[in-house]
């Protein structure tokens, strides 16, 4: 007898979708006219991943894709063509990478995008790694102390606090004691800042 079980098939649906993320990771960076050294020095990925990624031979993560997503200004969704739902909720998927945690809080194609990170404990001892890459970054603690190193500088941020700095100058943050800390960050383009709106004043 013939198997009617209709039943979808979600890993099959994941694996095609999977599937079509390397050409479309090839046909957005070619019309961007940018080659693949550029790309890696943008995102922080080898040009031998990002070569296997376009070629197929190396299966997309969401901690590939969203460097990606962030450089090719593309949402999440639209890198691997997933239907629009309608839903204006952001559904959060944290990606963990050498103990920090990041949580996406936007899906806006372009333009500055939202995340919230939290750094492991400590972390803010080791000997700082700094990078650079295009774009500009604008960040604001909530809980914790977060140590930033930007070029010369060697900074505390309390609670509170905020900090904005073109990420071309070489930078790096942890936690800068034995707790872990939390902080918003948002990330433009080069040239792209966040504008933020004072409160009017009151009337007389």
């Amino acid at each position: 007898m013939a198997d009617t079980d209709s039943t979808p098939d979600p890993g099959g649906e994941l694996d095609t979708a999977l599937t079509a993320v390397g050409p479309r990771l090839r046909e957005l960076r070619r019309q961007r006219e940018q080659t693949l050294a550029e790309l890696a020095t943008a995102t922080g990925i080898s040009v031998s991943t990002l070569s296997r990624l376009e070629s197929g031979s190396r299966r997309p993560t969401l901690e590939l894709l969203l460097p990606l997503a962030r450089a090719h200004g593309v949402t999440l969704d639209e890198l691997v063509g997933a239907p629009p739902t309608g839903d204006p909720r952001i559904h959060l998927r944290p990606v963990t990478r050498n103990g920090m945690t990041m949580l996406p809080l936007s899906r806006r194609a372009g333009g500055i995008q939202a995340f919230k990170l939290i750094l492991p404990a400590g972390s803010g001892r080791r000997e700082p790694d700094l990078r650079t890459h295009e774009g500009y970054e604008w960040m604001y603690v909530m809980n914790g102390r977060l140590r930033v190193v930007l070029g010369e500088h060697d900074l505390i941020l309390e609670p509170g606090e905020a900090a904005e700095f073109d990420t071309r100058v070489p930078h790096w943050f942890g936690a800068a004691d034995d707790e872990p800390v939390e902080f918003l960050s948002l990330f433009g383009g080069q040239g792209e800042r966040a504008h933020l709106r004072a409160r009017p004043k009151s009337a007389p």
